[in-house]
């Protein structure tokens, strides 16, 4: 039988394909946009090299809206994008990055955890953890965060085009089983690839859900 998407998932694809543009990239508080507006806001998250900005130009259908680099800890800032006027899309500094100096991780750290514990708009954070790895302990010490902020987050595991078929789905219930410990999250996982599109319509579903009218 021919797959019909659901209104959901076509108002979502609708959504994404929208115009999404720059807003700004901010290294201290009081650079951050307004929120005056009251546009809802969705932060990403996860290890540095995790695949965050090819998952953000996957969902926005853009080879190069968020920049992808082979260098650990290079986006230092906050960056923020606008689709659509509907939703603001915020990419957070990776952490796990052995290679940056300790001053500027703990920086990046006071940054994230400013924006974590002070954006009124924020209503959802993508938690991205590498699905060839699973959960590695600075995953752990981030959802610990966020449940300490209390900000509902989406795990996202990411690079599925490179997890074996027979892998995934023991994955996928070791997260989930993970998940039932942090009272933040939100307890599905998606399972995604940015390069084969694997899992993208699903979550632009889920994100579009939170989007203004």
């Amino acid at each position: 039988m021919p797959h019909h998407p659901t209104d959901a998932a076509e108002a979502a694809r609708k959504l994404f394909a929208q115009p999404c543009d720059f807003m700004r990239a901010v290294s201290v508080p009081e650079q951050f946009p307004e929120t005056d507006d009251g546009l809802p806001e969705i932060a990403f998250i996860g290890r540095s090299n995790v695949g965050k900005s090819s998952l953000i130009n996957a969902l926005t259908g853009r080879k190069s809206l968020a920049r992808a680099s082979n260098t650990p800890g290079r986006t230092q800032q906050i960056v923020f994008f606008n689709l659509a006027n509907r939703l603001v899309l915020a990419d957070l500094p990776g952490y796990g990055h052995a290679e940056a100096p300790k001053e500027s991780v703990k920086q990046w750290n006071g940054l994230i955890r400013h924006y974590l514990k002070t954006r009124p708009n924020l209503l959802c954070v993508g938690l991205l953890i590498d699905g060839r790895h699973g959960a590695l302990a600075n995953d752990i010490e981030m959802m610990q965060m966020l449940d300490r902020t209390a900000v509902s987050y989406q795990v996202i595991l990411t690079k599925a085009d490179q997890v074996k078929a027979v892998d995934q789905d023991p994955r996928l219930r070791q997260i989930t089983a993970l998940l039932t410990k942090h009272p933040a999250a939100r307890p599905e996982v998606i399972l995604t690839s940015a390069e084969k599109g694997a899992g993208i319509p699903a979550l632009r579903e889920t994100l579009a859900a939170f989007a203004a009218p």
